[in-house]
């Protein structure tokens, strides 16, 4: 199986095999494709073509492509929708272009959700029905996993956590809203929290993360904040979704141990009982293969239905 990573900055792909190992990667630069959907989507098939190539697999050996995006993606009719990131993208229909171009099998869907698939099943998500795994990073999002399933929503825009309303009164946010918790706990505003408190202009997160690991206090001050922020923004899915556990992926979840505490303090506090009581922080453990491997998954149980 090809799992493909379509992101702002590059693509990448992987060889997977059944048991969810990749056994090849490559990736391209996504800038060098303007605003072309066409120019990139050939690209990406020629990439595909060389990853099979080195191994000598014919179209027999590759049970199907998948390919993860950032932005909006109807997964059942295989179009592109929008996607905010990457100029010229609306309407495309992508899995259609693909699977003639390449007499691949294709499947499409979000890349946060094509995340969660990966640590679903090979990560730290594996054995839950029930589980929400967020991305924080440039912007905040989720994948939800309820009943042992990817929940899309009917529009396929379900687990937009970063556009919750945080507070009523905030910065207004890209999605036209404004005191969205993404606003408080994306990385532009974090760097510049950490450059006013370390009075520091070029400090990066990764600075204030090793400062932590070396006992800094107000480094570990810093991280207990956003933490404390982060149990905020999780109260509401946590009481209405009631998940086993609470998946946390992306750049700043490299110091989720010095926000875990705070968080699980909050939704102590202020979360219903029983949800409480049930749900767990864990940090994600496939990294940035996680992508490529829930394109496997997706791709093994669309052949399974």
């Amino acid at each position: 199986m090809i799992g493909v990573d379509i992101g702002g900055t590059n693509v990448k792909l992987g060889l997977v095999d059944p048991r969810g190992k990749v056994l090849l990667r490559s990736s391209l630069a996504t800038k060098h494709f303007g605003k072309s959907p066409e120019a990139l989507i050939e690209a990406i098939c020629e990439a595909v073509e060389a990853l099979t190539g080195k191994n000598r697999l014919g179209k027999k050996d590759i049970s199907g492509v998948g390919i993860g995006l950032p932005g909006l993606v109807d997964a059942d009719k295989g179009v592109v929708r929008m996607l905010p990131n990457i100029p010229g993208w609306a309407e495309v229909p992508l899995r259609r272009i693909m699977e003639r171009r390449l007499g691949l099998s294709v499947r499409i869907e979000n890349d946060v959700n094509m995340i969660t698939l990966g640590e679903w099943e090979y990560g730290a998500g594996k054995g839950i029905e029930n589980l929400i795994c967020m991305t924080m990073g440039t912007g905040v999002g989720a994948g939800l996993i309820l009943n042992n399933a990817i929940y899309r929503g009917p529009g396929f825009a379900a687990g937009e956590i970063g556009h919750a309303p945080l507070h009523q009164k905030g910065p207004v946010c890209g999605c036209g809203g404004w005191g969205c918790f993404e606003q408080y706990v994306g990385n532009k505003r974090l760097q510049k929290d950490a450059a006013r408190l370390f009075g520091k202009k070029d400090i990066s997160l990764e600075d204030v993360s090793r400062r932590a690991a070396e006992g800094k206090k107000k480094a570990l001050k810093f991280w207990a904040q956003v933490g404390e922020t982060v149990g905020q923004g999780l109260i509401g899915p946590v009481n209405i979704l009631n998940p086993e556990r609470i998946i946390v992926g992306g750049g700043v979840a490299r110091s989720l141990e010095f926000m875990k505490p705070a968080i699980e303090k909050v939704l102590k506090q202020r979360c219903m009982k029983t949800q409480a009581e049930m749900v767990r922080i864990v940090p994600a453990l496939l990294g940035n293969d996680a992508g490529i491997i829930g394109a496997q998954v997706l791709i093994r149980h669309e052949n399974k239905n």
